[in-house]
This record gives C-alpha cells, sequence and structure tokens, in this order.
C-alpha cells in the first residue's frame, strides 16, 4: 500500500522550486546591472529595492515588536556577507563561469558550511560526524564544478 503524500508537501517543493528560480533570476539581474554600471552598484540596487519595501511593509502593517531590546550589533553583519556575495556573483556572471558555474559554487559552498555546522553541532542541532556518503556526496559535487567551471565553456 502506498502512502500519497501531504497536500501541503507540494507547497514545499513548488516553493523550493521557485526560491531556486528567483535566485537564477537575480543573479542574472545583478550581473546585467555589474555589466552596465559595477559590483558595488549591483549590490546597491537590490538592497535598496528590498530596504525600501521592508519600510513600506513596516509603515502599512505596523507590527508590534516583541521585544523593545535593541539587538547587538553584530546582528548587523548579515548585511555586509549578503553584499559582498551579490558582488562575487555579480563578478562571476560576466565571465566565461556564467550562471551555471556561480550556481554550483554555491551548492558546494552550502554542502562544505553544512558538514561544518554538523560537526560543530551549530544552530542548536545535534552534533554529528558526516559519514563517507557525505563525503562522497561533496567529491561528487566539487568535481562536476570544477568540470563546468573548466571544461563547460569549451564545447
Amino acid at each position: 500500500m502506498s502512502q500519497r503524500p501531504a497536500p501541503y508537501q507540494f507547497l514545499y517543493f513548488a516553493a523550493a522550486f521557485g526560491a531556486g528560480g528567483l535566485l537564477s533570476l537575480m543573479v542574472l539581474f545583478n550581473g546585467t546591472l555589474a555589466a552596465y554600471g559595477s559590483l558595488l552598484f549591483s549590490s546597491w540596487v537590490p538592497h535598496l529595492t528590498g530596504s525600501i519595501a521592508a519600510i513600506i511593509l513596516l509603515v502599512v502593517l505596523r507590527p508590534k515588536r516583541a521585544q523593545t531590546l535593541r539587538p547587538p550589533l553584530w546582528v548587523y553583519l548579515g548585511g555586509i556577507s549578503g553584499a559582498v556575495t551579490v558582488m562575487l556573483t555579480s563578478a562571476t556572471m560576466n565571465t566565461a563561469l556564467a550562471l551555471s558555474g556561480t550556481i554550483a559554487l554555491g551548492l558546494a559552498g552550502q554542502m562544505v558550511f553544512s558538514l561544518f555546522a554538523d560537526i560543530r553541532g551549530l544552530f542548536g542541532l545535534p552534533q554529528r560526524m558526516p559519514t563517507a556518503r557525505d563525503y562522497a556526496a561533496l567529491t561528487l559535487i566539487i568535481a562536476g564544478s570544477l568540470i563546468l567551471i573548466f571544461f563547460g565553456g569549451s564545447a
């Protein structure tokens, strides 16, 4: 007897595919902005647009604050890493590496960080040592990324 997937499971898959598609479009748009402007310009435009949209939503919705305490200053460092990420993806978008190599390297970086997070038990997750299967998957992803980067444009 086969189990039918819950209706909300389709929503999760659709959201994941939608987010991946939007990420590809974002990299394309930012790379185009960098080609016609600069890397700094390609990072400022989406961050400024997002900030303006967030301010408008905050003014319209007027959510109540959960805490009256101010967050520590280090929490704002995420914005800096986001800006640097946009600048780096914009730079690679305008090379032979292009979109597919950029996404492949992003996937490899996420996998390396997730293995590090597993080993250290970051984000409140239980500590666990990666298995040989985890390392084999990482090796295949990195090998595929390198093939894409070094041999992908020579067709």
